[in-house]
């Protein structure tokens, strides 16, 4: 392939990136000198230039200096007592050394920046992004040089009606540069994008595919698996592209009892790529919900991205592993990642550690139905999550919503992104977090024009906290007008740790505890229920929750506390999951 070929086709380039973890990168991670701009006035300083005084007779209205640094990856409201509750704009500026071989691009990623985010490399604009929790990249091979180098990114956090979401969420909107920065380097045509998986309705035959970041033909791709004894030797067609289907030999099935992942190898034009894979098969018969041929329930929980004990978003390993012991030692098995999409790290330690997942993407509450720019940040967002997590056999569900009011335009926008995803993965299962409409004191239904889309309905109510008694849960009934199957996405009670007293006293571990016995108790009798996923793993920043005697700007739905402290609903929960298989296999 020559140069004049590379640049020729440089514009069709995909807007995938797959597996950064598994290249050759450079992290740009560590301390980044900042700028507080709450007037967001920087650009028209040329803020983003570093430009500096000429002369004695000249001045600047900023400076980044040795004096104000912050963390990356972090949010900026806990690492700064005085931005705990900004919203606005922060200047980011990192400098590095690199030496870019021959022939060879330079991707800057991001792993995540909350909200929109604006980049630049030695003064060059490198593009913009919108969205909190999706990676995205640009291509800076033509603006680094060798030797010293500057990136200057604006990221702002302030919250607008058209953006996704929107006005009102029930979590804390973290600023900042929240994810990994890195640099990744590759060949000029490399594999850009690949997915590895069971061909679908077998259980035995592996399909593969991988995709250039050119449409060249000719190239030469090996695709390893050596526990397989799979050696795949591709050549691209002429867009690029190349596919295998493989026989030979059956692969482990990847289970929560045995989460086996294979160890797979990817090279092309001097590049190897590494990942771990598994195998297993997710899908519906009737009212039931299946993996790999056999009946399943998800031994659930919800969980938020906020770090434990010191709270703020999840910045390293030990956070998500922290969040994943908790739940092993519930007995979990599957862990709703409410209400975004959690950072990859995450995603496959979970997937490691035998845990299935549902992938939500922000479109929560009320957003700006019939807003065109709207629709496309929501699309956007799902296709990178998408396209991020393919490979990831843990990922079980892809949700398009939580809690949205019912309306005809509402019903289009999702409907067009139900549609997406299915177009793009007809593996894995399509669900989203409904409302309930009242019939009667001690009857609620399921009423949703979307029931006939999801393959899996995913039912939030809270009977015993917002309405009702935890008692009320006894004789109240569900008419769900269809046989698909029933995951129990949210229920829950506000309790804080240490308080204790009767069972009907509001904000007592004992009431929480009450509630999630009760409400266990009533949609076990339901037919088709088929998991369960309460509200919510730890207690959690929220802006909307102002009591100072119970609260203190957290929900306290947390079965355990932002301290670690178990409250009595987790062990409820823990029982009602050794009913369900919980610890079984350890006992063999």
């Amino acid at each position: 392939m020559t140069m004049s070929m590379v640049v020729a086709a440089q514009l069709m380039a995909a807007d995938v990136l797959q597996n950064v973890y598994g290249r050759d990168v450079k992290s740009l991670n560590g301390w980044w000198q900042i700028v507080v701009d709450p007037y967001d006035v920087g650009m028209g300083y040329g803020i983003y230039k570093n430009a500096q005084p000429a002369s004695k007779s000249d001045h600047a209205e900023f400076d980044f200096s040795s004096k104000e640094y912050i963390d990356v990856p972090a949010d900026w409201n806990t690492q700064r007592q005085d931005l705990f509750f900004y919203e606005g704009t922060v200047w980011y500026k990192r400098t590095f050394e690199y030496n870019l071989k021959r022939d060879r691009l330079l991707y800057l990623y991001f792993g995540g920046a909350n909200y929109q985010t604006d980049v630049w490399v030695n003064g060059q604009k490198v593009g913009t992004h919108e969205g909190g929790f999706t990676p995205f990249f640009f291509d800076v091979t033509s603006l680094v040089h060798k030797g010293e180098n500057f990136v200057v990114v604006r990221v702002n956090n302030r919250r607008r009606p058209d953006a996704v979401p929107a006005m009102e969420t029930d979590w804390w909107n973290f600023g900042g540069l929240t994810r990994d920065v890195m640099l990744v380097e590759t060949p000029m045509a490399h594999i850009d994008d690949y997915e590895i998986k069971l061909e679908e309705g077998s259980l035995t035959k592996i399909t593969g595919k991988v995709k250039l970041n050119l449409p060249v033909a000719d190239v030469k791709v090996e695709v390893k698996i050596g526990d397989l004894k799979l050696n795949q030797k591709l050549v691209t067609d002429a867009r690029g592209e190349a596919s295998f289907t493989y026989d030979k030999k059956a692969p482990i099935l990847w289970t929560p009892e045995i989460p086996k992942l294979y160890d797979v190898e990817l090279k092309c034009n001097g590049e190897k790529i590494t990942d771990q894979i598994g195998f297993r098969h997710i899908d519906v018969r009737g009212s039931e919900l299946l993996l790999n041929g056999k009946p399943i329930f998800l031994r659930g929980v919800s969980v938020h991205e906020e770090a434990p004990y010191r709270t703020g978003r999840c910045i390293s390993e030990k956070d998500d592993s922290t969040l994943i012991s908790w739940s092993k030692f519930l007995g979990a098995n599957f862990l709703r990642l409410a209400h975004y999409p959690h950072n990859e790290k995450m995603v496959r330690m979970a997937e490691r550690f035998g845990i299935m997942l549902w992938n939500e993407i922000p479109v929560y509450w009320s957003l700006d139905w019939t807003n065109e720019k709207t629709y496309a940040c929501a699309s956007q967002q799902l296709r990178e999550v998408m396209n991020r997590d393919k490979n990831r056999c843990g990922v079980i569900i892809w949700s398009i919503g939580n809690e949205t009011p019912k309306s005809e335009a509402r019903d289009a926008f999702l409907q067009r992104l139900a549609q997406q995803v299915k177009a793009n993965d007809k593996e894995r299962l399509l669900s989203m977090a409904m409302t309930i409409d009242g019939a009667g004191e001690n009857a609620s239904t399921i009423n949703d024009n979307l029931l006939p889309v999801v393959d899996i309905i995913g039912v939030n109510e809270y009977i015993g906290w917002y309405g009702g008694t935890a008692d009320d849960c006894n004789r109240h009934q569900w008419n769900i007008p269809t046989k698909k199957p029933i995951i129990v996405t949210e229920f829950g009670a506000g309790a804080v740790a240490g308080r204790f007293g009767d069972r009907t006293e509001k904000w007592t571990e004992e009431y929480q505890a009450e509630v999630f016995r009760r409400q266990l108790a009533m949609w076990s009798r339901q037919p088709g229920f088929v998991g369960v996923s309460p509200w919510v793993l730890m207690d959690f920043h929220s802006p909307r929750r102002m009591n100072h005697d119970t609260q203190n700007y957290f929900n306290r739905k947390g079965i355990i506390s932002e301290r670690g402290q178990t409250k009595q609903a987790f062990y409820v929960l823990q029982d009602f999951f050794k009913q369900k298989g919980a610890f079984k296999h350890l006992m063999k």
